[in-house]
């Protein structure tokens, strides 16, 4: 397929993900959960997130924030927020690499609080910001980058239904999945929150959550994804 060709398909398919396909009044009460858990989790987090702010800038400079682009809510762009955790200037080396090529040079880019930031999944905190203005959600599909959404909708025909819903900070694929599962199969997972999204399941991610991340900052080994 030409690049010409490729690019049409792309669009055919961020317009398909633009049709409100099953309109639903829960989407209405997820947003107001999303208002209300992002909100008061900015306000409770406040000192905690300044004194983590401080630390990336005592230990890598500038800047605090990692801003990217991420493909949303019926294929509108948006900017991630981010408490940088790789070192300044990494973004663009690492720029076109993916899968283990990838990870392998991350790692190798990670300061040392990002790690820690990594590992218990702190950095992501920011995103409450990108949750009150609309771009995100807490629950959803992971926001990926314009360039592999691109590729993806390329090689999975079915990829582009997870713009039906906003991207979310945390989802059933990022509970059940490891970095290693292929992106068919993340896409499943996906489609389970798109087409069964309700509140209780909505609660009952958030808990699981918040549980990880529990046991991470706690120093408790994770246990077996399919069980979370």
């Amino acid at each position: 397929m030409g690049t010409s060709q490729r690019d049409a398909e792309l669009q055919r398919q961020i317009e398909f993900a633009a049709i409100p396909l099953h309109p639903r009044p829960v989407d209405f009460a997820l947003r107001g959960l999303d208002l209300g858990i992002a909100g008061a989790a900015l306000i409770a987090l406040a000192v905690p997130m300044a004194f983590v702010a401080v630390l990336v800038r005592i230990a890598s400079g500038r800047p605090v924030l990692y801003r990217g682009q991420r493909v949303g809510r019926a294929g509108r762009p948006f900017s991630t927020l981010k408490f940088r955790t790789l070192r300044p200037g990494a973004e663009d080396r690492l720029a076109g690499l993916a899968g283990a090529d990838l990870d392998a040079r991350a790692e190798a880019e990670t300061t040392v609080i990002g790690r820690l930031l990594r590992h218990t999944h702190i950095d992501e905190l920011p995103q409450l910001i990108c949750v009150l203005r609309g771009d995100m959600a807490i629950v959803g599909p992971r926001p990926i980058r314009p360039a592999f959404f691109a590729q993806l909708v390329e090689e999975i025909p079915q990829y582009w239904q997870r713009l039906v819903v906003p991207p979310g900070m945390t989802g059933l694929a990022q509970l059940r999945i490891t970095r290693s599962t292929g992106w068919a199969e993340k896409l499943a997972h996906d489609l389970e929150w798109i087409a069964d999204r309700s509140i209780s399941l909505y609660v009952s991610i958030v808990w699981a959550t918040a549980v990880r991340v529990a046991r991470r900052t706690l120093g408790a080994p994770d246990r077996d994804p399919e069980g979370a």
